[in-house]
């Protein structure tokens, strides 16, 4: 393995335990939320807290990162995260959660921007596309590691409580303790979004449309498998199903996407996903069937981000892929808000397969939308557009600009080879 590439196993590790830290607490909410009598709604507004903190995360944390440092805002914010986990269990007020949601939100969008950041600096142009995808698959193991740990303790106790708060403090040590020094310090404007709409408004209305489907299935899995009655343990496998389902479609879409019309795929994956939560609302009292339709509906919808902004690169220059990436999250960002929200209204009128409901509706309108969007103009030559690269929607601007340079760079070297 590359230098480049074996100096970043110290922040591969942290970036593991991170997301155990973070894929237990999501999932410890639903189900403790439930034994508090927290109703769907509230239980929405506590979920969709999380996605507020991170889109503000996300524009704050570069400039926290140039006053002070990526060590310190690193470590303020791993402080931060790690104190917050504690107090879910000693304080089970809807309010609190609510808030401290917001702050875990806020803290691990700069803790991601900063460990991206140095992701980035280590990265060199031969090993920058492998760097990307370890980290992306690290990231995923480490949440469906967490709905293992689930299963260890008693969700109407402390310790399954301590435990995140304990691997979020031992996820920064070996990232803190590296000797690779800090990237510096750089601030990408976001491209206006009125241009970023003119440049692809298939780009951004997918987006949007992405980021609520996406916030569902992270926010709400938990609350919904609670409500439908589902044991620790299945409710444990439905959530990481989503992310199973991720990494084993995401690859196989990346290789489909560089090879065809990108609005076809696009269509086809999100008339899968509509198929696959379709199953869901059918099948809502077989357990089998709800971990189908959940691998399903993970499996594309987050490739879809990936390919998104894949296809908004068709139509952009490469020295303007950076700005408008960090657009296009902003605009996943806001769609991430909403989403439980929606989907906590939705359950509390008809029920618990409200869940599916969203999750369909949402998949159905990028279907209409990019149907729509055939029609409007045509697509680029497949041997002018980019390559595919792959991004997480939790990922942020940080991650999705390697992703871009990745883009680039392969693209440059198909074009002088």
């Amino acid at each position: 393995m590359s230098s480049g590439l074996s100096s970043a196993r110290a922040r591969r590790l942290g970036m593991m335990l991170r997301q155990v830290g973070n894929g237990m607490q999501g999932t410890l909410l639903g189900v403790r939320g439930q034994i508090e009598g927290f109703s769907t709604m509230e239980m929405s507004l506590v979920m969709g807290g999380y996605f507020v903190g991170f889109l503000f995360g996300s524009r704050m944390a570069p400039d926290m990162i140039r006053r002070v440092g990526h060590v310190r805002v690193f470590a303020a914010l791993a402080s931060l995260i790690s104190a917050v986990m504690l107090l879910y269990p000693t304080f089970t007020d809807v309010w609190v959660w609510g808030a401290a949601r917001i702050l875990v939100g806020f803290c691990f969008s700069g803790v991601y921007v900063t460990a991206e950041s140095w992701l980035n600096n280590a990265a060199t142009n031969e090993n920058r596309g492998k760097a990307l995808s370890l980290y992306m698959m690290v990231q995923v193991l480490g949440i469906v590691a967490a709905q293992a740990l689930v299963l260890t303790a008693d969700p109407g106790g402390f310790v399954l409580f301590i435990i995140p708060s304990v691997l979020i403090s031992l996820a920064f040590a070996p990232i803190l303790l590296s000797i690779s020094p800090t990237p510096a310090s750089e601030n990408t404007k976001p491209m206006g979004l009125k241009e970023l709409y003119q440049v692809s408004p298939l780009g951004c209305v997918g987006m949007l449309l992405l980021g609520v489907i996406f916030a569902v299935q992270f926010g709400m899995a938990p609350v919904f498998a609670t409500q439908a009655g589902l044991s620790i343990g299945q409710i444990s496998t439905f959530v990481s199903m989503f992310f199973v389902g991720a990494l084993v479609v995401q690859f196989p879409l990346g290789w489909l996407s560089d090879r065809m019309d990108r609005r076809i795929l696009i269509l086809v994956a999100a008339s899968v996903g509509a198929a696959g939560a379709c199953i869901g609302m059918l099948f809502t009292n077989t357990f089998v069937m709800l971990a189908v339709s959940a691998f399903i509906v993970g499996g594309v919808s987050n490739p879809l981000y990936s390919l998104v902004i894949a296809y908004t690169n068709d139509f952009l220059d490469h020295d303007d892929m950076a700005a408008a990436a960090s657009g296009l999250v902003f605009i996943n960002g806001l769609g991430a808000v909403f989403g439980p929200l929606i989907t906590g209204w939705i359950m509390g009128v008809v029920g618990p397969w409200g869940f599916f409901v969203v999750l369909a509706v949402f998949n159905v309108l990028i279907v209409a939308y990019a149907a729509y969007r055939m029609t409007q103009r045509a697509a680029p030559p497949v041997s002018d557009t980019d390559s595919y690269a792959v991004v997480a929607p939790s990922a942020s601007p940080a991650a999705v600009a390697i992703a871009q340079e990745y883009a680039i760079e392969t693209a440059q070297d198909d074009q002088n080879g």
